[in-house]
């Protein structure tokens, strides 16, 4: 089953205030999630790389919008960046498979309301998608460790510095090798 559908399916949808753009390319969670929005009374638009997402936010901005880290063309932060030029009151959120604390800032900066780790369930979206801005989250069931902290902290300005060794290692006052170390394993739980 190929789930296209058009701006212009979204333009007349009964409900506008309910319109979703999800931007994935992994097929068989796309369906799925479509689904599973779809019973949960949302209009679902679908787009499978960053070029269609921008294509559908141009012509129809949606109210809603799941949108997947790395595309195949391309960051899917350009989507919800574009979303919110188009339209400011939308809710978007980030889902991503690769994630670390500077890219969920960096995404919540260009306006994404919530960073979720795929695979998420519809739930979790639709909490994350409705969920108001007054209302603080609880807390997490299983916090990170001190050494992930310190381990995304690094990672963040790794980033931040365009990921040249040297150059983080001079802001952290840390010996460049002993950073080479630390990016060469895994991140701690």
């Amino acid at each position: 089953m190929e789930l296209n559908v058009t701006a212009d399916t979204v333009a007349i949808a009964p409900s506008p205030e309910r319109t979703l753009l999800i931007v994935e390319d992994d097929k068989s969670f796309v369906l799925r999630l479509a689904r599973a929005m779809e019973a949960r009374g949302f209009v679902v638009a679908v787009a499978e790389t960053v070029a269609e997402g921008l294509q559908l936010v141009e012509q129809a901005p949606p109210a809603y919008a799941v949108v997947d880290m790395r595309l195949t063309d391309g960051n899917g932060l350009d989507v919800i960046s574009a979303l919110k030029r188009r339209r400011p009151d939308a809710r978007g959120i980030v889902l991503t498979g690769y994630g670390n604390i500077a890219t969920a800032v960096n995404a919540v900066k260009l306006g994404a309301v919530d960073y979720l780790a795929k695979p998420a369930d519809a739930d979790d979206v639709v909490a994350a998608l409705l969920q108001h801005e007054s209302r603080k989250p609880e807390p997490p069931e299983n916090p990170m460790s001190a050494d992930r902290v310190r381990w995304e902290h690094i990672q963040r300005i790794y980033e931040l510095c365009g990921r040249n060794v040297s150059e983080t290692a001079r802001r952290l006052n840390m010996h460049r090798r002993t950073l080479q170390r630390i990016l060469a394993k895994r991140a701690p739980k």
